[in-house]
């Protein structure tokens, strides 16, 4: 009987009282600290205004939270596997509260953007521990109910973030307006963290040590500023290449790394058989490009909606309103759509965003100005159903493919490449659209060419779906073919050996 035979033969599994409370301090964990960057994205202007926040600042601001948020997960993730979970969580969330209160009282823009590093480490500590929770706490069906709405969740603080600071700016005005929306945090935090207080497992701490491949950590978080850097600071042809070269070299010697540190026996920051599995290594590629220019278009559409047509924050909020509904809506039909579909579902759901991405960049550089805002929204409404049609399900077919001996930490890796991804995409994408428009370019010729930038990578992603796809099928087929080998072994075993006992 297949695994799959297998579940669906059985009644539904249901979460006990303590799997629901966990469950729930999980998901609250996750939109608390996740709805943080969405929501900020319609608060960029009122800010840039009040703090007189240069491009580079921006830049910072919005992309220093998911750098630090990606570094973070990996060594967060080994500290709780060794010591216990429970206080790491709520030494996060405690520190992701904390500086929101600095974030919402800065006055100047590089108090606001070492506020938003120490708020990305504080979340990264805070999400790694809820995706090892739910691996401890759950088996089986029950696990990956719980992780689906966990990835679920984090899609719709994505989608929600535009509507709730468009909300808050209209009811305060853009001087107050973008300080509330950190101190949203605080309210959400507190009651997170009384409830994991009381509802999260007791630590269990291990006499393991915590294996935390420092050197690891620092080539990819020097390889992330690496490929940053250009977009806050250009540097012209000469230096664009010198960070080339150097990109390449930090790469070369990470994987290097990587290698000579597992021969060691140590555990390595990318475990080796994550990159051996393609159709792990693709679908996290097709992972990373979605994510990255889904939070660049969301952010360059805010700037482009309130610079470049003059609308309220609510009135962009209310554009990008249809985008969140589409994405609740689409997230919880996708596993039917994926039980008749299969995996295509990802490749179009990926290929209609890459689609939405151009075609609005395109609209908004041709349509009258008073029929755009209308135009904008249709879009978001496909752009939001595409997005939730293919992003828990991509997540699922992932790690579905880790290799056994990374199985623990895949899903940290995963999370950690869409959110450095999401560091440099934000960087280069608000990078084009701001010295486009700072260089006396329109600001409608800005958004088509940060449009297109988006359109492209998420046609690369398009292109991984396929290949990770082609992938999985020849590894499915491949253990078919052995299972089918084994299964006519026995049975060509089993009567000869009946017949040697006859004789």
């Amino acid at each position: 009987m297949t695994a799959t035979t297998a579940v669906t033969d059985r009644p539904r599994e249901r979460f006990d009282v303590a799997g629901r409370r966990v469950l729930l301090v999980c998901v609250a964990g996750g939109f608390t600290t996740l709805l943080d960057q969405s929501v900020l994205n319609t608060s960029i202007p009122a800010l840039r205004e009040s703090l007189h926040a240069r491009p580079a600042d921006l830049q910072w601001i919005v992309a220093g939270f998911s750098l630090a948020f990606g570094l973070a997960l990996i060594p967060g993730g080994r500290l709780g596997d060794v010591k216990g979970r429970k206080w790491f969580f709520v030494t996060g969330l405690a520190l992701f509260t904390l500086v929101s209160l600095v974030s919402a009282t800065a006055t100047a823009p590089g108090v606001l953007i070492a506020a938003r590093l120490l708020q990305g480490a504080g979340a990264g500590l805070v999400n790694s521990q809820m995706i090892g929770t739910l691996q401890d706490v759950f088996d089986g069906q029950l696990r990956a109910r719980a992780l689906g709405m966990y990835a679920v969740t984090g899609g719709l603080a994505f989608a929600l973030g535009p509507p709730v600071g468009g909300a808050v700016l209209a009811a305060a005005g853009p001087e107050w307006g973008w300080r509330l929306t950190f101190l949203l945090n605080v309210p959400f935090g507190l009651a997170t963290l009384l409830l994991a207080v009381r509802h999260l497992p007791r630590p269990r701490p291990s006499a393991r040590h915590a294996d935390l491949d420092l050197v690891g950590l620092l080539l990819v978080g020097a390889l992330t500023l690496v490929l940053m850097l250009p977009f806050v600071q250009p540097p012209g042809w000469t230096g664009g290449l010198a960070f080339a070269a150097g990109a390449l070299l930090l790469l070369g010697g990470l994987a290097w790394w990587q290698r000579r540190y597992a021969r060691s026996g140590g555990h390595p920051l990318i475990h080796p058989a994550l990159t051996r599995s393609a159709p792990y290594a693709l679908g996290t590629a097709t992972a990373m490009a979605q994510f990255g220019s889904s939070l660049a278009a969301s952010l360059v559409l805010t700037m482009f909606l309130q610079d470049g047509l003059g609308l309220s924050p609510m009135g962009a909020a209310l554009v990008a309103l249809p985008s969140a509904v589409a994405m609740g809506v689409a997230s919880a039909l996708a596993w039917r759509v994926v039980q008749r579909f299969g995996r295509r579902t990802v490749t179009a759901g990926m290929a209609g965003s890459a689609l939405v991405m151009l075609i609005g960049g395109l609209v908004a550089h041709e349509a009258p100005a008073g029929a755009l805002p209308w135009l904008l929204a249709a879009l978001q409404l496909v752009g939001g159903a595409s997005i939730g049609l293919m992003g828990a399900t991509n997540q699922a077919y992932v790690l579905r493919h880790a290799p056994a001996e990374a199985a623990g930490v895949s899903g940290a890796i995963l999370q950690m490449a869409q959110r450095i991804a999401a560091a440099v995409a934000v960087s280069a994408l608000s990078g084009v659209y701001l010295r486009e428009t700072a260089g006396g370019g329109g600001h409608r010729a800005a958004f088509l060419s940060a449009s297109v930038v988006c359109a492209v990578v998420a046609g690369l992603a398009v292109l991984a779906s396929v290949y990770a796809a082609r992938a999985a099928a020849r590894e499915e087929a491949g253990e078919a073919a052995r299972d089918d080998a084994g299964e006519a072994f026995e049975q060509a075993a089993g009567p000869s050996r009946g017949r040697t006992a006859v004789r």
